[in-house]
Formats: C-alpha cells, sequence, structure tokens
C-alpha cells in the first residue's frame, strides 16, 4: 500500500478499472457494480501524470476498499469518490429500472436516405412508423428517431429538412405511450422533439453541436444521451490518434458530464456512451469493449452502440451492414458482462433473446 500512497501523494490522476465481474453475492469480497446485478473482484488502478497513462497496480476488492478509506482519512477522497461511483446504485433512466430489471435495449429508426445500415428503408414517415411499432412489438423499451445520417463521411442537412423527417415519426411513436429518443445534434431539433412527445435526447456530440444544447435539455428537463465522437463524422475516421482511448474518452465523457451538471443537468438524467465507432480504429474499438467496466467510474448508464458497426466486418470478413448480426450480438454481450445498462440496436428480436439467454444464464450461475 506505501507505493500506492506515494502514487497518490504525486496528485496524479487516478482510474479505477473493475476486472473480475462476477454474479452480485457469489463472492463475499466482491464489490457491486452500479447497484445491480454484477459485482468486481479485482481492479485496476490507473495513474496519469502530464499526459501518459500507466497501470500502477492491480488490487483485490478489498484491498481497493482498505486503500480509499486509508486515502479518505488522510484527507485524499479522489479513490473513494471513484470507488463510491462504480458500486452506487443508479436511479432510473428515462423511466427504466437501471438495477435488476435490464438489460434494456434502444431500437434504431432511421429516418434517412443514407444511413450505413439501412440508409433509404425507412426514409418515407409512414414506414418509419411501422418499423418503430414492430420493433416495440419485438421488444424495445425506447426507439431512437434519427432523421440525420453519422456514417462516417455524411455530410449536413438543414434543420428544417431534419425536423420534416423526423417529428411526424416522434409524434405517431409517442401517441403510443412509446419511450421515444430523438437522436439529434440540433438544439432545435431536440426541443421541437420534446414538444412533440420524445422522453430523451441522445446526442452524438454530447451537447456540443450547438450552444443552446445544454440549456434546451435543461430547460426540457430531458434526461440526455452523452456519446464521444472523435472530430465529425465527415472526417472522424480518417486518422483518430489518442493517448490511450480508454481514458481519454474516459476524459472527455467526465468533462461534459460536469459541463451538464453546470448547467442544471443532473447526474441522474445522463447516460454515457463511448461510441464505438465514431473516430476510432478497430484496435480503439476492441480496447473499448474490453475496458468498458472502466466508465462506471463516471457515476452514470452507459448506453453501448455496436449494432452493424463496420469494426465487426474487419474483425471476421467483408460483411455487409446488415450481415453483421453474429457479430453484433457478441460485442453486446460482452457490453452485458461489462454491466452496460442499454444496448442500442438495429435488430431487437434477435437482441432481447440473445439478453433474455444472458440474463437467464446469469441469474443461473
Amino acid at each position: 500500500m506505501d507505493n500506492l500512497n506515494q502514487i497518490a501523494a504525486a496528485h496524479a490522476k487516478l482510474y479505477i478499472e473493475p476486472t473480475g465481474i462476477v454474479r452480485a453475492g457469489c463472492m463475499d469480497q466482491a464489490l457491486p457494480l452500479a447497484g445491480g446485478t454484477l459485482a468486481f473482484t479485482t481492479a485496476r488502478l490507473w495513474v496519469r501524470e502530464a499526459g501518459a497513462a500507466r497501470a500502477a497496480a492491480c488490487l483485490t476488492a478489498g484491498e481497493l476498499h482498505q486503500w480509499s478509506e486509508e486515502l479518505r482519512r488522510q484527507g485524499d477522497g479522489r479513490a473513494h469518490g471513484i470507488l463510491d461511483r462504480l458500486t452506487r446504485a443508479r436511479p432510473a433512466f428515462a423511466g427504466l429500472d437501471l438495477g435488476h430489471a435490464g438489460p434494456h435495449l434502444m431500437g434504431v429508426v432511421n429516418v434517412t436516405p443514407d444511413s450505413f445500415s439501412d440508409g433509404g428503408d425507412f426514409a418515407d414517415a409512414d414506414a418509419a412508423i411501422a418499423h418503430g411499432k414492430r420493433l416495440l412489438a419485438e421488444g424495445a423499451h425506447i426507439v431512437d428517431v434519427g432523421g440525420e445520417s453519422t456514417r462516417p463521411g455524411a455530410g449536413h442537412i438543414s434543420e428544417a429538412e431534419e425536423l420534416r423527417r423526423v417529428l411526424p415519426v416522434v409524434e405517431a411513436l409517442a401517441a403510443t405511450g412509446a419511450c421515444v429518443s430523438i437522436d439529434t445534434r440540433r438544439a432545435g431539433v431536440m426541443a421541437a422533439a420534446l414538444e412533440a412527445g420524445a422522453r430523451l435526447v441522445n446526442d452524438v456530440t454530447a451537447l456540443t453541436g450547438e450552444t443552446e444544447s445544454l440549456a434546451t435539455v435543461a430547460r426540457g428537463q430531458a434526461p440526455v444521451v452523452l456519446m464521444h465522437m472523435l472530430g465529425e463524422p465527415g472526417t472522424m475516421q480518417e486518422d483518430p490518434i489518442y493517448d490511450d482511448a480508454a481514458l481519454d474518452i474516459y476524459d472527455y465523457l467526465e468533462a461534459r458530464i460536469e459541463a451538464c451538471e453546470g448547467a442544471g443537468i443532473a447526474r441522474g438524467r445522463i447516460c454515457v456512451d463511448p461510441g464505438i465507432g465514431f473516430g476510432k480504429t478497430v484496435r480503439h474499438n476492441v480496447e473499448l469493449l474490453a475496458r468498458l467496466a472502466l466508465f462506471h467510474g463516471l457515476g452514470c448508464a452507459i448506453l453501448l452502440g455496436v449494432s452493424r458497426k463496420s469494426f465487426i466486418a474487419r474483425l471476421s470478413g467483408d460483411d455487409a451492414p446488415k450481415g453483421r448480426l453474429p457479430g453484433s450480438l457478441a460485442a453486446a454481450l460482452a457490453g452485458l458482462d461489462r454491466g452496460v445498462h442499454i444496448l442500442r440496436v438495429h435488430d431487437v428480436g434477435e437482441s432481447s433473446q440473445a439478453a433474455s439467454v444472458w440474463r437467464a444464464l446469469s441469474d443461473a450461475s
């Protein structure tokens, strides 16, 4: 412990990455992961000094708790604060119980002619509404309606065109009582969609796309998904570089949470998304998936979107987007093993079946 205390005394930034994840209640020494059905028996401590990151130690859950309490008695509450956020139960998000009722599925409704996975399939409002209802019947807990493609290389459309595409779909799906999410980076679209019945905002720019976005979400008292994206869709895949992808993205999301709290958006209304495929190489995506449990240290719900992403094809072969279901399910289940609360998916029925089996096996263990 002396070496760890020296690290802490150096005022390096600390990160705690849960490992050894098991079913809660399986082991006496395990600590709860986000207060849910999983727990962790070990953790990796990372430190960052002058921008350089390194793994400092691997600790058992008991050692981690003991060390954090020792530091707190010395007046340093950093490790205790992270550990509290890692273990504390999450409040309901957009009306969804994040404790023992999950995982939850967010079904994708792209009202676009050019989305990477289903561009043009549901560009017509009636087709999009029918698709959204079908996803709900298959088990979606949220339907995520988007009118602008954010695929690599995508261009901009006007706000008026985005509103024309999404508002009839949001209104119709909200009228059924469904939990509707608006997938947009424009404050005006956020406001109009919330007025039309959307219950939450899903923003790939983490509310940085427009200066009014923070205030719009705060005024609407809406839950929000903050996603990490490196750059813009048009250029994000040209040459993404990180010092340490997981820690860099953690820092970015931490800063966005603080900005939201400063604007009056409580942490309990925030969900984070590491943004798989948005300004990341295959190596970055795999690293993020392996280290997803790190993000529980932010104290928020976690959403994972891996469905039909191109990294799956690069790992397994040159499959067209609609041929990537097996890889999508494999990545999604890896996310569930690390405590992800919400999966954003195109194939709701198949994902619901996979999640149900995962849950049954987890309960049985």
